[in-house]
């Protein structure tokens, strides 16, 4: 059973889109998407530089565009997604990806709607400094404890040994000083803000009411959702859970779970691909693994996806 995921804010790179635009009809797309969101995707997911797309406002769009122009390449249909894949997820701004590739939104209307949540989120984040930093190495539960005794939030569950934490700036300060036990390194992330906290909260609001101007369809195929790693049966229930993951921890951990539970014998991550397939290597023993970062692999992808149809067939 094939699992499609698609990568959060911080898996971005200067230039990642270039060679996309080669492809037939990418770049065509990606004005398409511009036009709509006012929102120049292909300036920025080329030539600028590193600091113009960690812009929250900036890099969530740009990485829903890309993990559903990288999908659409593989799967240019709905039923061809439904035919062939088993789950989809997304990580944080990914699942906005991810509810359209499980059709409950179109992907204009994706676009639309994280255009809406970076600035939104965009927007709290400047309310306080705030930021995030990747725990390697510790125990999830010993971890998660230290966090809160200094007042920081483990915003994501990223795996048995990976935890992001959130907070003020001075509150990662002590973090730095004042590691959990079995922690190696605390390393800072290039994002604006201290996504999936209470710092959130007045971009909740913002998106609900967003979300108000969209009929959501049930999804198609199993969708599993950032807040609890279940399977979401319903459109209004998938919309109402991307409102609110916005101030709430990211559990990739539980997520994977789920993949593991549904039977997941594959897992391609959408451009631009490393984070998640990484974590499905560790955490996922068994499971095949493909982050999708350039157009070179999309044959290497169809061939792992038949492999995955051919088995189940």
């Amino acid at each position: 059973m094939l699992v499609l995921v698609a990568p959060g804010q911080g898996a971005q790179t200067p230039g990642f889109l270039t060679p996309w635009l080669d492809l037939p009809g990418a770049e065509e797309k990606l004005r398409q998407w511009s036009a709509l969101i006012d929102l120049d995707l292909v300036h920025y997911g080329t030539e600028a530089d590193e600091e113009q797309i960690r812009d929250t406002a900036v890099a969530q769009p740009l990485l829903v565009a890309s993990a559903l122009l990288s999908a659409r390449q593989l799967l240019p249909s709905q039923g061809d997604v439904t035919a062939a894949v088993g789950a989809v997820a997304g990580h944080s701004v990914g699942e906005l990806a991810a509810v359209a590739l499980a059709g409950v939104l179109s992907d204009d209307e994706a676009m639309l709607l994280v255009r809406t949540r970076g600035r939104a989120m965009a927007e709290a984040a400047a309310v306080t400094e705030t930021g995030m930093a990747a725990l390697l190495g510790g125990e999830r539960d010993t971890s998660v404890a230290h966090l809160e005794r200094l007042g920081l939030t483990p915003a994501n569950v990223n795996g048995k040994t990976q935890i992001v934490a959130a907070g003020t700036l001075e509150q990662l300060a002590a973090l730095a000083e004042d590691k959990p036990e079995g922690v190696r390194r605390v390393v800072p992330l290039k994002v604006a803000g201290a996504f999936h906290t209470r710092h959130m909260a007045l971009a909740v609001d913002t998106l609900a009411a967003a979300t108000k101007e969209f009929t959501p369809r049930d999804p198609a195929l199993p969708y599993v959702s950032n807040r609890d790693g279940q399977t979401v049966p319903t459109g209004g229930d998938a919309l109402a859970r991307l409102v609110g993951q916005v101030a709430n921890p990211v559990r990739w951990d539980l997520c994977m779970e789920t993949f593991q539970s549904l039977g997941a014998t594959a897992l391609v991550e959408l451009c631009p691909g490393g984070t998640l397939a990484g974590l499905a290597k560790r955490d996922l023993p068994g499971v095949k693994t493909l982050a999708l970062k350039t157009p070179d692999q999309l044959d290497e992808a169809r061939a792992l996806i038949a492999g995955q149809s051919t088995a189940a067939g």
